[in-house]
């Protein structure tokens, strides 16, 4: 995938530098694109082109819409209630909760496992998703066994943002690729502070500071909504700075 971000519109021609080719694999297309025989494909929606190269897979991604879980993917969910074996998580507001296995954590047993309440947060990842059952999530890794940094998110406060927002924040090069410099600034100016972020529009903070957490969601979610560049993510973070001095 290009490190510039492209945007389609319904209806554009694709580059096809930008489509991916996989010797062996067949081409999978995702939502927003269409095939047009022979040899077209066409967006049907406005939004961000991803490219997937190794699973030789493309798609549009909006900033809006619902959030539709995919195997892998790290998300931040709200835990609902609890039955004999599982939690009932949240991941989006009106749609099914996806299921935690109450033993899906670092070294749980029915001994040790975590005991959440309704509203607890949890980090986790996508661990089978398809449109015949419920997605399940888990908050550890199953091929090591470790935590790998999920689990339960304690203190802290839960934003909003896009989807697009999301994946642009879990690029492994978010300043250069998802032109994202906002958390960088307000670190680099002195608030210390902790993220996670959902690849299901859910971006966590927490901090010592309560103003703190609440500047650096602000700021995120700023950032998001006004579709603020580079400069005037500096610029917004010059003001925070100055409003919490």
């Amino acid at each position: 995938m290009s490190s510039e971000p492209v945007f389609v519109l319904p209806g554009d021609r694709l580059d096809p530098d930008l489509i991916p080719s996989h010797p062996k694999k067949p081409l999978r297309l995702g939502p927003g694109l269409r095939h047009v025989p022979p040899n077209d494909i066409l967006p049907t929606l406005a939004g961000q082109l991803v490219t997937d190269r190794p699973k030789n897979a493309i798609r549009v991604e909006t900033s809006q819409g619902r959030y539709v879980p995919r195997v892998g993917e790290l998300v931040i969910g709200t835990v609902q209630k609890s039955a004999a074996d599982v939690y009932y998580v949240s991941l989006s507001d009106y749609t099914t909760p996806v299921l935690l296995p109450q033993l899906a954590f670092e070294s749980a047993t029915k001994k040790t496992r975590p005991i959440l309440a309704a509203g607890a947060l949890v980090y986790a990842r996508v661990s089978m998703a398809n449109k015949h059952m419920d997605a399940e999530v888990e908050c550890f890794n199953s091929s090591t066994g470790k935590a790998d940094g999920m689990g339960p998110l304690t203190g802290g406060m839960l934003f909003n943002i896009s989807l697009g927002m999301s994946r642009r924040l879990m690029m492994p090069k978010s300043v250069q690729e998802g032109k994202i410099v906002v958390l960088e600034e307000l670190g680099a100016l002195g608030l210390h502070f902790e993220t996670a972020t959902g690849r299901n529009g859910r971006f966590w903070v927490d901090s010592e500071s309560t103003k703190t957490v609440i500047a650096v969601g602000r700021a995120i979610q700023d950032t998001d909504e006004k579709l603020l560049d580079a400069e005037d993510q500096k610029k917004l973070v010059r003001r925070i700075i100055k409003e919490l001095s």
